[in-house]
């Protein structure tokens, strides 16, 4: 991990588009605003990590059988 010292008002940047400035410093809370592409996902972590452990349920085997069994009885109803 990096570590980098930055004051209020000054910046970083990331792969030339991604533009990270500290906005406020009051006691224990930064604020930080970003400038990135539309195309750039940005995330808080907690939110981050809960979405990809609904994704990582979402893809369980037991999911996938469901969804063949489901799929496999509408294929079967067609014949």
């Amino acid at each position: 991990m990096l570590a980098l010292s930055r004051k209020k008002n000054e910046a970083i940047v990331i792969n030339n588009d991604v533009e990270i400035t500290v906005l406020d410093i009051r006691g224990d809370q930064v604020k930080i605003g970003i400038a990135a592409p539309r195309e750039v996902p940005i995330y808080r972590k907690e939110v981050y990590l809960q979405i990809r452990e609904e994704n990582k349920v979402s893809t369980d085997i037991g999911d996938l059988q469901a969804l063949g069994d489901l799929i496999g009885g509408a294929l079967k109803e067609k014949e």
